[in-house]
């Protein structure tokens, strides 16, 4: 008989996928939206790859309740079983794993860690460029007043102020070593002018450097208790929930270092999904879409 748990009469007629025969030591759990911003959890095998024998669960929503209620049905036996889980900082996802999987470690994905410090500093490139904007379109007015002509002041790339702040954004997601040379006078001429900017930066560079060059957990902890302790005392604003999400996640965060383990899985997963749902141009019965992708990841 196969494995295939039709679909439960919840409140839809497409509330979950349950595959109990696929689970394994090594899951990874994660949201995504099929259609319409409707979200489903993935609760997938990572051993799998992506290929047959991936998907464990589908269920609707993310309500931590709902979703727990739906991976119970398999049995503790089974669940007992799963050693290590990648997930995000979503406090519904470590609850879902806590209750289901209570032998399980949990680990935080780093690349999530790494994409909340540097949206940090994007933060504080778009409130300097909004400062500008404002003064610019002050001096505006004020020219327009005096009757004359208002034009702004070109750096040494040809870039005005405000310009400079918008084609930043990319060289900041970048390590130095990886910019262009366009890329590399732009980043002097703007660290010259917002020095914060640059102090951030380097404090979001080191922590790629810490996940990348460190293998132990003791010696990792180190290094990011010292580096939070830096940050804090520097009182940049943009990073104070940065500093609460390392304290409120530490332990999460630092088992990443006991096998190196990401949630790259259940991001791959989401994207193949994606894919498979742009070849149908949208997903107009939800119900079917999923048999299908069960069918060839279940």
């Amino acid at each position: 008989m196969s494995d295939f748990h039709s679909w439960n009469q919840l409140s839809h007629a497409e509330d979950y996928l349950l595959y109990s025969k696929n689970i394994g030591p090594n899951l990874c759990i994660d949201e995504t939206s099929f259609s319409c911003g409707e979200l489903y959890t993935l609760l997938l095998n990572r051993d799998a790859h992506g290929k047959k024998g991936s998907i464990i669960a589908i269920v609707k929503g993310t309500k931590a309740d709902t979703v727990t209620e739906i991976i119970k049905k398999i049995p503790i036996k089974e669940r007992y079983k799963v050693r290590e889980v990648t997930l995000d900082m979503s406090p519904s996802m470590q609850k879902i794993i806590r209750s289901c999987f209570p032998k399980a470690t949990q680990v935080v994905d780093r690349f999530h860690v790494q994409k909340q410090v540097f949206d940090a500093l994007q933060e504080l490139r778009v409130a300097y460029r909004w400062q500008v904007i404002r003064e610019e379109e002050k001096n505006i007015k004020e020219a327009k007043r005096k009757g004359i002509e208002y034009k702004s002041k070109e750096l040494e790339n040809g870039d005005t102020l405000r310009q400079l702040l918008v084609r930043s954004r990319f060289l900041l997601f970048k390590a130095p070593n990886k910019w262009g040379e366009s890329q590399k006078q732009r980043a002097e001429i703007l660290f010259n002018y917002f020095p914060d900017i640059k102090h951030m930066y380097y404090h979001c560079i080191r922590v790629g450097s810490i996940f990348s060059q460190t293998k132990d957990k003791n010696v990792a902890r180190l290094k990011f208790a010292k580096w939070y302790e830096e940050v804090e005392n520097q009182g940049y604003p943009n990073f104070s929930a940065i500093i609460s999400m390392f304290e409120n996640h530490s332990e999460r965060i630092l088992n990443y270092f006991e096998n190196r383990s990401t949630n790259a899985a259940a991001e791959s997963f989401n994207a193949k999904l994606k894919a498979f749902r742009a070849s149908f141009r949208g997903v107009n019965d939800m119900k079917f879409f999923l048999y299908r992708v069960a069918k060839i990841y279940a």
